[in-house]
C-alpha cells in the first residue's frame, strides 16, 4: 500500500503531536499524517512517574487532546506503527509493516526508549517508565509487591521512590554519582531531596551500582551490589536515562551523534527532513552554542513551533529558554536555564523551611536557576537567565529583595 501526504510526521508524544496542531492553528491546509508506534493516541508523558503511577489521574486525563479532535482537525493519526527505513532521495518511509508514503516534508519526532540493564530486560520483575503500557505493566505487579529497588537517582527514579514510599512500600533507591540529580543540579539540591526522601522511609545508597541481579523461575529475587551488600526484592524499576531513537536517520545518511543533530532551525543534514523532541540534538544558545539533547516539554513545545513555523514561512530560529520541573512529596522543583560551566552558586533561603532556591552564575551571570517550592523565584530566575543579568550575589542571596527587581 502506498500512501501520499504533505507532511510526514514519525512520533505521536508531545513534540509530534505539537507540530501537528501548531500548523494547522498556523493556517496549514495541506495534508498531515501523524505515525506513533503506540496503541494510545498523543498523551503525557510527565504524570508517568507521578500522578498516573500513584493512579491520581487516569488513561483518559492523560491525553493531550480528545480523540475526536484529530480528525476533526483532518490530521490522519496512524497508531501502533513504526517507521523502519526513509529514502531521503525519493522522499519515502517505510512502515515495518509494508506501507511505503511518500512526503514532502517529513519531521522526526520518534523520542527514544528508556535505557534497559542488559541482559535483565525479560525477567518478570524488571520495569522502566516510559510509556502508558510500562506504567500498567508496574501497577498491576506493585499489588502484590512490598520491596522495591530503584536504580537510577534522577527525576524518574526519585518521582517514583516518592509515590511508592507512599503507598507503604519499602524503597531502596541506587545511585552510582556521590549524590543524587548530580548531573542537573548542585550539591544543595541533592542534599535537600536526599534528606527529604529518607525522612519518608527510602534508603538511598549514593555511590554504588548493581553487580548482579539474582531470580528464581524466571522472577527477580535479589539485587547484588558491587561491594557485595544484598537486598531481597520484589520490583526493580531502571532510571538510568534515554536512548534516542535516531538509527531510522542514520541509517538513511543523516549525521547524528546523541541524537540527531539539527540546526537552529530543526533541520537534518538530509533535504526535507527536521527532527524535533527527546531525538534532536541541537546547538542551545544558552549553553555557549554546544550541542544539546534536551529532553523535556517545554524543548519539545518549542522546537515543533519551530519548525511549524519554517513550513508556514515564518521562520524562526529555536532559541527558547530550556525550563523543567519534578514533583516529589509535596515539593515542586523548578528548574529554568541551563547550569553547563557554572562556576558559583547562591543559595537564596534556607532549605530547611522546604522554599528556597539555589541561582548558578558563571562569569557573574545568572545562567540558571533551581527552585523548591519558589514559584516567584522560578519566574523571576527565568528573565534573569532570559535577560543575561549580572547581579549583585548579595542582593541574590537576600530573601527580602525580589528576584524580580533585579531585572
Amino acid at each position: 500500500m502506498n500512501e501520499k501526504v504533505d507532511i510526514l510526521i514519525v512520533g505521536a508524544g508531545q513534540a509530534g503531536a505539537q507540530v501537528a496542531i501548531s500548523l494547522r492553528q498556523g493556517g496549514y491546509l495541506g495534508s498531515i499524517m501523524l505515525v506513533g508506534d503506540e496503541k494510545d493516541a498523543p498523551y503525557e508523558r510527565p504524570p508517568l512517574s507521578k500522578d498516573y503511577l500513584s493512579a491520581d489521574k487516569d488513561r483518559e486525563r492523560l491525553l493531550l487532546r480528545k480523540m475526536d479532535f484529530w480528525p476533526s482537525r483532518n490530521i490522519d493519526l496512524w497508531s501502533n506503527k513504526r517507521i523502519s527505513a526513509i529514502d531521503s532521495d525519493k522522499q519515502t518511509a517505510t512502515t515495518t509493516s509494508g506501507e511505503v508514503i511518500q512526503y514532502q516534508e517529513l519531521i522526526w519526532a520518534a523520542g527514544g526508549n528508556a535505557r534497559k540493564i542488559p541482559n535483565q530486560n525479560e525477567l518478570e520483575g524488571v520495569h522502566v517508565i516510559r510509556t502508558i503500557e510500562d506504567v500498567d505493566c508496574l501497577r498491576d505487579e506493585l499489588v502484590d509487591a512490598s520491596s522495591i529497588t530503584i536504580i537510577g537517582g534522577g527525576y524518574i527514579g526519585l518521582e517514583a521512590a516518592a509515590v511508592l514510599t507512599k503507598q507503604n512500600k519499602k524503597v531502596t533507591l541506587i545511585e552510582t554519582q556521590a549524590r543524587v540529580l548530580e548531573r542537573v543540579a548542585a550539591a544543595p539540591i541533592s542534599h535537600f531531596f536526599q534528606d527529604e526522601h529518607a525522612k519518608n522511609g527510602v534508603n538511598i545508597l549514593t555511590n554504588t551500582s548493581v553487580a548482579k541481579i539474582v531470580h528464581e523461575d524466571n522472577k527477580v529475587s535479589k539485587v547484588i551490589l558491587d561491594d557485595g551488600f544484598e537486598i531481597e526484592t520484589d520490583i526493580i524499576i531502571v532510571g538510568i536515562g534515554l536512548l534516542p531513537n535516531q538509527k531510522v536517520i542514520e541509517d538513511a545518511g543523516g549525521r547524528c551523534g546523541n541524537g540527531v543533530i539539527v540546526d537552529e532551525f530543526c533541520r537534518t543534514s538530509l533535504p526535507h527532513i527536521f527532527a524535533i523532541g527527546d531525538c534532536a540534538c541541537h546547538p542551545n544558545i544558552y549553553a555557549q552554542n554546544q550541542y544539546l539533547r534536551i529532553e523535556s516539554v517545554s524543548n519539545a513545545i518549542d522546537q515543533a513551533k519551530t519548525v511549524a513555523g519554517v513550513i508556514l514561512n515564518d521562520k524562526k530560529p529555536y532559541t527558547a529558554l530550556p525550563w523543567f520541573w519534578s514533583n516529589q512529596y509535596d515539593l515542586k522543583l523548578q528548574t529554568a536555564g541551563l547550569n553547563h560551566g557554572y562556576d558559583e552558586t547562591v543559595l537564596r533561603g534556607k532549605p530547611q523551611t522546604r522554599s528556597f532556591s539555589l541561582i548558578y552564575l558563571r562569569d557573574g551571570q545568572v545562567i540558571a536557576v533551581d527552585a523548591v517550592n519558589s514559584v516567584k523565584d522560578f519566574m523571576a530566575g527565568k528573565k534573569l537567565v532570559e535577560n543575561k543579568i549580572c547581579p549583585d550575589v548579595q542582593l541574590l542571596a537576600d530573601t527580602d529583595i525580589p528576584l524580580k527587581s533585579l531585572l
